[in-house]
Parts: C-alpha cells; structure tokens; sequence
C-alpha cells in the first residue's frame, strides 16, 4: 500500500501542476514547426526579390542620370509611352492591374500572379525613368515582390491561405528593399490589404521577408538616400509641444487632403482617357506629350522622374524640401499634376516616391505659413501624404520613425493618423476593401472594395442632386 502511494505521488503531482498552468509543449511545437517551414520557404523568395530590387534601383540611377546627361530624351517620352503599352498589350493583359492585382489575388487567390510581371513592370517602369515620366518605384517593387513570390509558388504548391501568406511576404519584402524601411514594409503588407484591419496571422512571414530583402540589396552595395529631421525637443519636461502639436494636426489635415485631391485626380484622368481616347496603345502617348508640353510651359524639369536629388542647383526635390526655401509655393501642385496625368495616362511605376516628394514640398510651404520647423513638416509631408493616399496610417508611422528617427514620433504618428483619417474613403488602390470604416457611421462600407465604396458614393451624391 505505501509503495503504491509512493509510485503515485509523481502522478499526483503532474496532475496538480497541470491543474493550475495550463502549459501545452504541442502548441510550442507547432509554432516551431510552422516558423522552420516559413524560414524555408522564403529565404530563397526574400533573397531573390531583395536582388531583383537591387538592379532595380542601380537601372534606376542610371538612366535618371543618363536623362540629366541627355536632355533631349524627353522628347521622345510620348514613344516610350506607346512602347510601353503595346508591350503590355503584347505579352501583358493579364497583369495589366499592377498592384492591385496582387490585392485581389491576397483577397481571393485565384489564378496567381502570372511571373511575366516581374520583366514587364521592370522594363516599363525603367524605360518611363529614362524618358523623363512622373512616377514612382514602388508599383515596381512590390508587383516584382508578388510575381517572384507567386513563381515560387509554382515549386511550393502552397494551399490558397498559405499563397495569401506568400504574396504578403512578397509585397513586404520589395516595399522594404526599394526604400531601406524593412519594418514598414512588413507592416505595409498587413495593412494595405484591408482598410482598417491588419493581417496579423503572416506577421513573422511578411517581417522576415522584409528585413532578408533589404539586407540582401544593401549586401549589393546598393544605399539609400538619407534624411535628417532635427529633435524637436520641448522647453520643460512634457513629451511634446502642445502648440506644436496642435500645428502638426492642421498640417496633417492639409496632407490629407492632399492625399484626396491626388488619388482622385488620377483616377479622373483615367477615367477620361479611357472615354476619350479607344486605343489603349495611344493613352500614355497622348498623355507623355501632354507632359512634354507642361513641362516646355512651365520651363523646368524639376517635376519629372522621382525627384530625390537633381545635379541642377536650385531644382525643387525632396531633399531641397528639408531646408528654408527648398521649394516653391507651387511645387507640390505640380508635381501632383503632372503624376496624376502620367498614371492616369498609363505610365508604369507607381505613385509612392511623387507622394513623397509631393508631401515634403507642402510641408516646407506649411512651415513657413505655420512658423514651425521647416525640417520637421517636410518630413511629416513625406510619410503622410501617402498615408492618406495609401490608407496604411501605422506602416507610414513606422517609416517616419525609420527614415528620421524616434525623437519626433509623436508628431509623425498625428500627422499620419489624421491624414488617414481625413483623406477618406479615398486611395490609390481601388481593391483595397474596407475592413473597418472611417467614421463609425458608415459601417455599411465594411468589406466592400473601395473602388466599390467610390462609385457608391458617387452615385448617392448624384441621387441627391437629381432629388433637390
């Protein structure tokens, strides 16, 4: 009897300890097992896009040089433009939908992303670069990131919640090489997909994808431009300026509006083209003489290509924006105009860098009328303007907090939540879906494409126009 009570006694105590901690070795084991099978899986797909991004932006520095070099190729952006949509006419139909075509295929993945988008948007978006077109380089990054992820998966044959996974990871890990911000790229990825929802379940996918890519363009040698934004440190012991911080919030109003005026200009444009124009061949044609023409007008060319650095002392950039006089009253306007014109007509390559060059010129001009930092508001321009116009309040955050340090992040976080907020049911991807509404009181908008929410409205506000 007493030796059954000894054997028992370790029994007994087994079953009070796991009475009282509810511990689980199987859960722990399943996480392992799911990390080591991801780790696997997207070491070669992060690797492979960070290399992609790298010649990606060593082309780009060379043919924006060779424009600089060679002024006169600006003449012939209206051929580069018909080249271009005929190639996409020719061998590219299927991808013709760029980055909202790898959201629609995160929402609901269907046939994938065909492979042939990683050369398309490449030679489409370089050659607009050498030619002078307002665009950007984060349409390229991260449609390159989803058709590299959706080629590996042509090996993987992964099931549809797992493809959702990769592409994620794909998106972050171009996002985070093209602009050195690896964090804010895995958050990107969670957070463009639905408005106001963040996809947590690819968290250590997207953040490893993100943070291997940009290691592995760094590793070939290739940098990124750097920011400097000084603290903004407050007389006594508060965590921020108070009158500061109310000016900040004006400002992040105007960029969020400035975020609306963009997406829907753009679209507008395209819309038009599309009406008034049949062929799809001449629309960038048309639309690259347009800005041939602007540009002769207004007798700069400070508004074409990315707009970073110019070897032309006194152009407008980004960089000019950080210091007193950096930029023009005007500087923002036009750069947005001539963007909206070139996506709108069907150039390649994305709108996020014009965003920002956009956002940094307003901010200059907004410190000046406000009396506030110039540094500060360019940079507070620069990540919110594309927040509000990407609707990805907390990735933009994040890259403010990258791009210029942590000193100021209380600023940086109210200016982009109150662009985000301010900017609408609005953005530059119309398949993002609404997960969460903006204002409580349209919940009605929950898990509809924004494209969807848009043409809702615009059919309310044209019922209550006919019912006055």
């Amino acid at each position: 009897m007493n030796s059954r009570n000894r054997r028992s006694a370790p029994a007994r105590l087994a079953a009070a300890l796991r009475s009282h901690f509810h511990f689980r070795p199987s859960e722990q084991w399943a996480v392992a097992r799911y990390l080591v099978r991801w780790l696997v899986l997207l070491t070669p797909v992060a690797a492979a896009v960070g290399t992609a991004c790298a010649f990606f932006l060593w082309a780009l520095e060379k043919v924006t040089d060779a424009r600089f070099d060679h002024p006169w190729l600006l003449y012939l952006l209206p051929l580069a433009g018909l080249a271009s949509a005929a190639m996409y006419h020719r061998f590219g139909r299927s991808v013709e939908g760029g980055n909202n075509l790898i959201v629609e295929e995160i929402h609901e993945p269907g046939g994938g992303v065909p492979p042939r988008i990683v050369p398309l948007v490449f030679i489409g978006t370089v050659g607009a670069h050498l030619f002078g077109a307002s665009v950007g380089r984060e349409g390229t990054a991260v449609q390159m990131g989803g058709g590299i992820a959706s080629a590996c998966n042509r090996v993987f044959r992964l099931r549809d919640h797992e493809l959702r996974t990769l592409l994620m990871a794909g998106v972050a890990a171009g996002f985070g090489a093209v602009f050195g911000t690896p964090i804010a790229g895995a958050v990107f990825a969670m957070e463009v997909v639905t408005i106001g929802r963040m996809e947590y379940g690819a968290l250590i996918p997207v953040l490893y994808s993100a943070l291997l890519a940009d290691f592995t363009t760094a590793a070939w040698d290739v940098h990124h431009t750097a920011y400097h934004v000084a603290v903004t440190v407050p007389d006594c012991r508060l965590p921020f300026d108070a009158g500061l911080m109310a000016k900040v919030a004006l400002a992040g109003a105007a960029f969020g509006l400035a975020a609306v005026l963009f997406a829907e200009l753009a679209h507008g444009i395209g819309r038009v083209f599309r009406r008034l124009v049949a062929s799809p061949l001449l629309r960038p044609a048309i639309g690259g003489a347009i800005l041939v023409a602007v540009t002769l007008a207004l007798g700069t060319r400070e508004y074409l290509g990315l707009g970073v650095t110019s070897p032309n002392p006194g152009d407008v950039t980004i960089v000019s924006s950080f210091v007193g006089g950096g930029a023009d009253n005007f500087s923002w306007w036009w750069k947005l105009a001539l963007t909206a014109l070139c996506v709108g007509s069907g150039f390649k390559g994305g709108e996020v860098t014009p965003l920002f060059f956009i956002g940094a010129t307003l901010g200059n001009r907004l410190a000046a009328l406000l009396r506030a930092p110039v540094d500060l508001f360019a940079g507070l321009g620069f990540v919110a303007v594309f927040a509000g116009a990407a609707n990805t309040p907390l990735a933009c955050t994040v890259m403010g907090i990258e791009l210029f340090g942590a000193g100021n992040a209380p600023y940086i976080a109210v200016a982009c939540f109150t662009a985000y907020l301010v900017s609408g049911h609005s953005g530059i991807y119309p398949s993002q879906r609404v997960g969460t509404g903006k204002v409580p009181a349209r919940a009605a908008t929950e898990n509809v494409a924004l494209r969807d929410v848009r043409g809702a409205a615009d059919v309310s506000s044209s019922t209550e126009v006919l019912e006055r």
